[in-house]
């Protein structure tokens, strides 16, 4: 699966949300067992704490962004289907064909996109799961960088449990300014939900949000490497 796209800005327009697309079961499945084996032949993946991951019911996966590797490597953690963001200049060609089959969603990087943002909160109400990148783009060196405000207006409205699931490893296997992966270990490592109580009552806004994105980077942040 492609570089997924991070968090979406705040909306700044009406938009009808497009139709959305339930994928290709077939091609996901595809899709996701190739993941699952180039994860664990390439980079030995490992996943700490399945537990915390929901295999039903909606919820926001809040990860780290460190590689082209992280949305396959995260989606191969679930045995169930999840939904992917990616940019809308992705959508051309094989890929125009391929991604929507395996429920990745475009988005507008850098714009308020209210269309994708109605269109990834009515996914989470249907019960689903969908993955986002609160940093909106990979870490230039591997270290966590802060959250776009966009993730807090999906995390007031969305009212589904936000999962935090980070990453060690990946920034090392292709970095950001490299061509092509090299082999290494890769450790998925999943936290309990984000506890979001004890945010100041008096935030209203964009300050909101922002301090439920900050929040977020603190829960991935307190997520350590295991061996």
């Amino acid at each position: 699966m492609k570089d997924g796209a991070g968090s979406p800005t705040l909306p700044e327009r009406e938009a009808g949300p497009p139709p959305l697309s339930g994928g290709h079961p077939v091609i996901y499945w595809l899709a996701h067992t190739g993941s699952r084996l180039a994860g664990r032949l390439l980079f030995r993946q490992r996943i700490r704490h399945r537990e915390y991951l929901p295999e039903t019911g909606g919820a926001l996966i809040v990860a780290n962004h460190v590689s082209f590797l992280d949305p396959a490597l995260v989606g191969a953690c679930f045995r169930n289907p999840i939904y992917y963001l990616a940019r809308k200049t992705l959508f051309k060609g094989f890929l125009g064909w391929l991604l929507p089959r395996i429920q990745v969603l475009p988005v507008e990087l850098g714009k308020g996109d209210l269309a994708s943002m109605k269109r990834i909160l009515r996914l989470l109400k249907e019960g689903n799961r969908v993955l986002i990148f609160p940093e909106g783009t990979r870490s230039p060196d591997g270290s966590l960088q802060a959250a776009e405000a966009g993730i807090g207006f999906l995390i007031s409205k969305g009212g589904v449990p936000v999962i935090p699931v980070r990453l060690f490893g990946a920034y090392e296997c292709w970095p950001r300014e490299a061509r092509w992966p090299r082999p290494g270990r890769i450790t998925v490592v999943a936290g309990p939900p984000v506890d979001l109580s004890g945010l100041p009552a008096d935030l209203t806004g964009r300050e909101s949000y922002q301090a439920c994105a900050d929040r977020v980077m603190q829960a991935l942040a307190a997520i350590e490497r295991e061996t």
